[in-house]
């Protein structure tokens, strides 16, 4: 099913031949608070040897604020507007290729899109609207989504996977936290981060094997796990991760979980999880359809869609039944992302979605 979306406009612009940095605020005097000039504020002590040097640029009409200068990621505001905005800082040799996966998805209204892009001798300033929070978060704050909420947030899910796939884009790093809220009131999604996805070929876009084993420890499919020389498919792997996002919607843990990792990735490639009483029947049906350890006996994302669980009408939720036994740990439910993010898988602390590693390794 091919679906057409108005493609968003692009601006990208020419900044000033010079940057302007605001290191000490202007003596400007006294003025009104409408007036006040976008500076930093001042201290009377000089910071700390190794602390975070908090940076502000004007850049057209935007202030970035970056607070360390090895982060890509930053946060800026319209100074006309006074709308928030999201914006990475690339360099300007290679920014076509690093948003290569944002430049090849169309409109999209569950996909994040270019809002604007300001090109300076050295940097590109790429703009992205801003969200209201991720959804690991919601899911971990509710404990657990009810049937109606799930779905709703589900289908707005799979939608954006399927225009993803239909455009030649294979995820790779599907999870919670990608998708964030478009509004305030928490309904509608946007899938927010694109970096990790692969752009398949032109040429052949049914071809989409991948042999490297970059990934989330709770979301990784177990043939990433298992990869051979010949690789394996990266729409697939993706369906695997996105059976993960509705369980654990559904359910408010995930479907794999262990301290260990060992133990853990033993656990993904049995396929050893269960799925409690408290999930419909159709949900249930859903997840079996997309855990499945064989990967071309999984639903593709517009076979998803046409599932009885978003086809057909609710049925009744059954009353609500514990999940896990009391014996349960903390570390079933939805973790906080406190992982580090570098060195090795951690054995002692939760697992957390957040943390990625080369899985090879």
């Amino acid at each position: 099913m091919n679906r057409q979306f108005q493609r968003p406009r692009l601006q990208i612009s020419h900044g000033p031949k010079k940057k302007v940095e605001y290191e000490q605020p202007p003596n400007l005097g006294c003025l009104s608070p409408d007036l006040q000039p976008c500076s930093p504020p001042t201290f009377c002590h000089e910071p700390e040897e190794g602390a975070l040097h908090e940076k502000f640029t004007h850049i057209g009409k935007y202030v970035v604020h970056q607070v360390n200068s090895s982060q890509d990621t930053c946060t800026a505001v319209n100074i006309v507007t006074g709308d928030e905005f999201r914006c990475k800082v690339l360099p300007l040799s290679s920014y076509r290729q690093e948003l290569s996966p944002y430049l090849a998805i169309d409109g999209h209204p569950h996909v994040v899109g270019i809002w604007e892009i300001i090109l300076d001798q050295s940097h590109a300033y790429v703009f992205f609207q801003r969200g209201f929070g991720d959804l690991h978060s919601y899911v971990r704050e509710k404990k657990r989504l009810r049937q109606e909420e799930a779905r709703e947030l589900a289908r707005q899910v799979v939608d954006a996977v399927q225009h993803c796939h239909e455009s030649g884009l294979v995820l790779r790093d599907l999870k919670l936290r990608k998708f964030v809220f478009k509004n305030a009131e928490r309904t509608e999604l946007r899938l927010d981060g694109l970096e990790d996805a692969v752009v398949l070929d032109d040429d052949d876009q049914r071809a989409d094997t991948l042999t490297d084993k970059y990934g989330c420890p709770a979301y990784v499919s177990p043939e990433i796990l298992c990869a051979r020389a010949g690789g394996y498919s990266g729409r697939r792997a993706d369906l695997w991760s996105l059976g993960v996002m509705i369980y654990t919607m559904l359910v408010g843990r995930y479907p794999f979980h262990d301290r260990d990792p060992v133990m853990l990735f033993g656990k993904i490639r049995r396929g050893a999880y269960k799925i409690p009483d408290s999930v419909p029947a159709r949900a249930r049906c859903l997840i079996k359809n997309l855990l499945c350890q064989n990967p071309l006996e999984r639903l593709s994302a517009e076979e998803v869609l046409e599932h009885p669980w978003f086809s057909r009408p609710l049925l009744h939720e059954p009353a609500t039944r514990p999940s896990h036994s009391a014996k349960s740990s903390c570390d079933q439910m939805v973790p906080l992302f406190d992982c580090p993010a570098s060195g090795a898988y951690p054995s002692s602390t939760k697992v957390s979605d957040e943390f990625l590693f080369d899985l090879s390794n």
